[in-house]
This record gives C-alpha cells, sequence and structure tokens, in this order.
C-alpha cells in the first residue's frame, strides 16, 4: 500500500518537475525540485524506521543528494555552488557506496559473474568520458575526475549485490545507478562541451527515475545470507 502511494505522489512530483524544466518556470522549479527527494525520503523513512544500518546510509546519502539538488537550482550567478552541490552528490554516493558494502560483506565469498568484465567497461566508460571532457575542464579537471571515480565505484558495488540480495531489489538498485550515470554524463557533457537539446528535462527525468529506483530497491531489499545487520 505504501509503495503504490508514494509512487503514485512521486509521480506528481515528476510530471511537475518536468512541466517545470520544459515550461521554464523558475518558480514551480523551485518549489518541485526539493520535494523529489522530500518524498523518496519519507517514503524510506515510513517503510522500514532506518532499523537497519543499509537504510540508514541510503536515508543519509538522500540528505546530501537534497542538499545538492538545492545548491544546483540556485547555481546561477553563485559559481561555488556548483562545486558544494558536486560535493554534496559526491557524499550522496559515498554513502550509497557504503550501503552497498554491507551487502557485499554478507555473502563474501560469492562471486558475481563476469565481475571483472564489467569492471572493464565501466572503467572504459569513465576514462573515455573524462577524456572527451577534459580539454574544457580548466581548473575543474580534478573534481570531475574524482566525481567520475565514485560515481563509477557506486555503479560497480551494485553490480556487486547480484547474489547476494534478492534480485528485484538488485535489479531496481543496479537500474538506478545506471540512471544516475546517465543522468550525471548528460550533465557534465551540456555544461562542459556542448548544448544538448532539452538537456534539463533528460537529466532530470534520469535522475529522479535514479532516486525512486534506489530507494524502492532498497525498501524490498532482503539478504540472502544474514551475516551482517540489516
Amino acid at each position: 500500500m505504501k509503495t503504490k502511494l508514494f509512487s503514485f505522489i512521486f509521480a506528481l512530483v515528476f510530471i511537475v518537475q518536468l512541466y517545470a524544466e520544459t515550461a521554464g518556470n523558475m518558480f514551480l522549479l523551485q518549489f518541485s525540485k526539493p520535494l523529489i527527494v522530500i518524498s523518496l525520503m519519507v517514503w524510506l523513512y515510513s517503510s522500514t524506521n532506518l532499523k537497519g544500518r543499509f537504510h540508514k546510509r541510503i536515508f543519509t546519502g538522500l540528505i546530501f543528494a537534497l542538499a545538492g539538488d538545492v545548491l544546483l537550482m540556485l547555481q546561477a550567478g553563485r559559481p561555488m555552488f556548483f562545486i558544494y552541490g558536486l560535493i554534496a552528490f559526491l557524499l550522496c554516493h559515498i554513502f550509497y557506496i557504503r550501503a552497498f558494502t554491507l551487502d557485499h560483506r554478507s555473502n563474501p565469498k560469492h562471486r558475481t559473474p563476469y565481475f571483472l568484465w564489467i569492471v572493464g567497461v565501466f572503467a572504459i566508460f569513465c576514462s573515455g568520458l573524462f577524456f572527451y571532457l577534459q580539454p574544457k575542464l580548466g581548473a575543474m579537471q580534478f573534481p570531475v575526475l574524482m566525481y567520475a571515480i565514485i560515481i563509477t565505484v557506486m555503479a560497480l558495488m551494485a553490480v556487486n549485490r547480484y547474489g547476494k540480495v534478492n534480485i528485484f531489489s538488485f535489479k531496481l538498485i543496479l537500474y538506478g545507478a545506471l540512471f544516475f550515470l546517465l543522468s550525471d554524463s548528460v550533465l557534465a557533457i551540456n555544461k562542459f562541451t556542448q548544448t544538448i537539446p532539452q538537456a534539463g528535462v533528460l537529466i532530470m527525468a534520469s535522475y529522479m527515475i535514479a532516486q525512486y529506483l534506489i530507494v524502492y530497491g532498497t525498501v524490498v531489499r532482503e539478504l540472502v545470507v544474514k551475516r551482517t545487520a540489516v
């Protein structure tokens, strides 16, 4: 029941946010953007009571994501707000990584099939994107590189949950991580190299889907082998 209710609420926020992006309605944007993460935080808290370390770490990540959303929303005329927003999302991903690590520790002997091949694919994507952006980054080279590495590690740790949690939770969080990669890649390309038509809509749509899937995967998560606190 809670899943249906909060999915409906989130769908409304999703539609309002994309309408505001398309229409360029700044008042509506400033109203709806914080609601993206706030609605997910309420859902996560009401569904889990944050009883386990996994839930607490995802919730903490959402707090930093909310801070990042607000900072990036207010960055016009404030160049440092982009840096602060980048740091906030960096911390968000670090807490997601720490959460996903708990699942690995619950059954460390289980090996994810083709994991090394997947590491290679993600490494090629991460390095390829960075070298594509590098000529336009200037002083932002190191922060962008660090962010690219951290979000890639986050996606890899999502892959590494395979066989350690129920398959539904695994798929939801994996797809969420991939949508996060898409959102941040489009944002970086649009900001530093070339303008992408309707970039704001694509960035926000993929970002909202990413956060929704990660929270949904957290709500339905069940360990296969319970060797660590949930």
